[in-house]
């Protein structure tokens, strides 16, 4: 059963007018990924991928990821409109967590502009940023949504959504 939508208010997106396919598009919002005291990431030139029912995904360019503390994880996933995801693990210091980061090698056609960028999951990083505003992750373990004061639900991944 689909949910009743929040209405967004001016200045803010709801979720329930994302695209199903998804939609990339570029963004020039800063973004920033902490973890154990380290800035993983950080950019102004991310793309977002925009789904109905999800928050965005934030993909990084390589050049503004500290790729040394990235780890290649055997993990891999498919994305009906992405295609297959490679994971990583992060090891900062004494702190290590296993594949809270992935990219798109070989990505589908349509999702081209995101080969190689890398994207994280804002509830195993110890902070990630919009803007300066502090992210809420998506629920669940599955999903790698970011969620802003700009954008309204409800969220696929909360309790009761596995049906929509």
């Amino acid at each position: 059963m689909k949910p009743n939508p929040i209405p967004p208010k001016p200045g803010q997106e709801s979720v329930w007018d994302y695209p199903r396919p998804p939609r990339l598009e570029d963004t020039d919002k800063s973004i920033r990924v902490i973890f154990n005291n380290v800035v993983l990431a950080e950019t102004n030139k991310a793309k977002r991928v925009l789904e109905t029912s999800h928050p965005p995904c934030y993909y990084i360019p390589p050049e503004d990821v500290k790729v040394e503390y990235l780890i290649p994880n055997p993990k891999k996933t498919f994305c009906e409109w992405k295609g297959y995801a490679s994971y990583y693990d992060i090891s900062v210091g004494d702190k290590y967590v296993n594949h809270p980061v992935w990219q798109y090698l070989e990505p589908n056609p349509s999702f081209l502009p995101i080969k190689g960028y890398y994207s994280f999951y804002a509830n195993l990083m110890d902070a990630c940023y919009v803007n300066d505003e502090l992210v809420k992750p998506q629920a669940g373990n599955l999903y790698g949504g970011w969620i802003t004061s700009d954008i309204v639900g409800p969220f696929k991944g909360e309790p009761g959504t596995r049906g929509w």
